[in-house]
């Protein structure tokens, strides 16, 4: 769901999901609304945490994660779209059960992970804390300019998913990639998590930068 501001974002796999997304919206039943998708995305997420801490008792439940990843991806997707293809929109509503549902979600995901033996508790955290902290520089920005731009970069949402399918398949089928660093034990997910941490700082500070130049020319000081 979305409020009426202008999307601009142009991911990997952005002109696949907009092929695909109508498709799926003109083939749900009628019975199917809005709002159960929304609920199944809350669901698979909460789904998607519980599969991550169940994994400490078996890796198996990693296969979980990932249907758990899937229904996610389409419940949180295919709302707004569906909402759309019926001409049934409610921009206000929609834009704050949306974004409020996506702040959940992360944060499910990086506290299950970080309660994996997959991934550090403060590598989790980070994720989770700077995902939010770019999702409140967007909605800023929707306020400021009138212009939700969700992207940053290539990778998007949906990008970051199908990472994570990528990584909890390699972690079942051959490894998690053990390894220490000053004394701690690390795996690939770390790694990946960090690196992710870093890129997105990166990316929200030439954002922030990008911005304040714009608002700074479009209001400068006033003298006296």
């Amino acid at each position: 769901m979305e409020g009426q501001h202008t999307r601009t974002y142009e991911f990997i796999l952005a002109k696949w999901e907009r092929r695909v997304l109508p498709r799926l919206a003109a083939a749900m039943p009628d019975w199917v609304v809005p709002d159960h998708l929304t609920v199944l995305g809350l669901l698979a997420s909460t789904v998607l945490a519980g599969a991550y801490m169940l994994s400490n008792r078996n890796i198996h439940w990693l296969w979980l994660a990932n249907v758990a990843i899937v229904l996610n991806w389409f419940g949180d997707s295919l709302d707004g779209n569906l909402a759309r293809y019926r001409k049934i929109e409610r921009p206000r509503y929609g834009y704050y059960l949306d974004h409020l549902t996506d702040a959940y979600s992360t944060l499910a995901v990086g506290v299950g992970l970080g309660l994996s033996p997959f991934m550090l508790l403060s590598v989790g955290l980070a994720i989770s804390i700077t995902y939010l902290v770019m999702s409140i520089n967007v909605y800023l920005e929707t306020h400021v300019f009138g212009q939700f731009n969700l992207g940053y970069g290539r990778f998007g949402p949906t990008e970051a998913r199908v990472i994570l399918i990528v990584l909890n398949s390699l972690a079942v089928m051959w490894t998690d990639l053990p390894f220490r660093v000053h004394g701690i034990g690390a795996t690939l997910f770390d790694l990946v998590g960090l690196g992710a941490v870093a890129g997105m700082l990166t990316l929200l500070l030439i954002r922030i930068a990008k911005n304040l130049r714009t608002l700074a020319a479009l209001e400068p000081p006033r003298r006296r």
